[in-house]
């Protein structure tokens, strides 16, 4: 993707377009005062483009995320050079969901530092998130090397392993990311899912009771937590979760399914869709 036009298109998706020159009508008088005159054009020239403060770099991070895509590519288009900008703008691309554009935007912070851990995790995570795990596995792998102490690469790439049917292991990662991370909520969370897409409900649930016990749990880990007991038929307890975390129509949509989920199992009605398809958009790549 060209930085130009990716700094175009996102600008003009917030509503701003490029400054145009217009001529001036005014007639100009034969004489007059110059510094008047002076002081009128400087005026009229526009400040020449500036990289951003720290502090406009913070507040940035905090837009949502068109507005954040379209700052970060600013930065970058005044600063290729600016890895910084560009492990942001990747990530930015990657919220919106234009995981190839994002892949590109960690390509050129590689191309400028072929070690830069952020890049490598970004590249890693828009292929997850386009279901390309097979090609997030050495990047992914790469992250670790570098950061051997960090247990999100790992995390990671368990998710990768996964897209690919490599499960054991995948297992075999988040538990070297528990080691360095203990009762880390996101890992615990992905192995459950994976068991409980292999029919393996019963071995998740204690593995995400973990993960809800623990102080950073998130919103994702309490569902799936109340899926992985929908999926057991325990309705009652999946339903206090979901009515204490969701506004009452989508906890009354998801207790259907749970309740569907929960028929087909007893073999009571038609089969849902499996948990499979769900546990793919409940585990979490890196914990954020």
């Amino acid at each position: 993707m060209s930085r130009k036009l990716a700094v175009t298109a996102a600008l003009a998706l917030v509503g701003l377009s490029p400054l145009c020159a217009r001529a001036d009508t005014t007639a100009t008088p034969a004489t007059g005062a110059p510094a008047a005159n002076a002081a009128s054009a400087n005026a009229a020239t526009p400040a020449a483009p500036r990289k951003a403060t720290a502090q406009e770099r913070a507040v940035a991070d905090r837009l949502e995320p068109l507005a954040r895509a379209a700052f970060w590519t600013q930065e970058v288009n005044l600063d290729p050079t600016d890895v910084v900008a560009g492990d942001e703008l990747a990530s930015a691309l990657r919220g919106l969901g234009q995981n190839a554009a994002a892949i590109d935007a960690a390509g050129h912070v590689l191309a400028v530092d072929p070690n830069n851990v952020d890049a490598l995790m970004e590249t890693a995570r828009a292929y997850v998130a386009e279901g390309q795990g097979f090609y997030a596995i050495d990047p992914a792998r790469r992250a670790h090397a570098l950061s051997a102490k960090d247990w999100r690469p790992l995390s990671l790439l368990g998710v990768a392993l996964t897209q690919v049917q490599r499960e054991d292991d995948a297992q075999a990662a988040w538990t070297q990311a528990l080691a360095l991370s203990p009762d880390n909520p996101a890992v615990l969370s992905n192995m459950a899912m994976t068991l409980a897409a292999h029919g393996q409900a019963d071995q998740a649930e204690p593995l995400l009771r973990r993960a809800v016990a623990q102080p950073s749990v998130t919103l994702q880990e309490r569902q799936n937590l109340a899926l992985v007991l929908g999926a057991e038929g325990k309705l009652a307890e999946a339903e206090k979760i979901l009515r204490e975390d969701l506004p009452p129509d989508q906890a009354n949509a998801d207790l259907a399914y749970l309740q569907a989920l929960a028929a087909g199992r007893d073999g009571a009605g038609p089969a849902p869709t499996p948990v499979t398809q769900h546990s793919w958009s409940a585990m979490k790549d890196a914990g954020g």
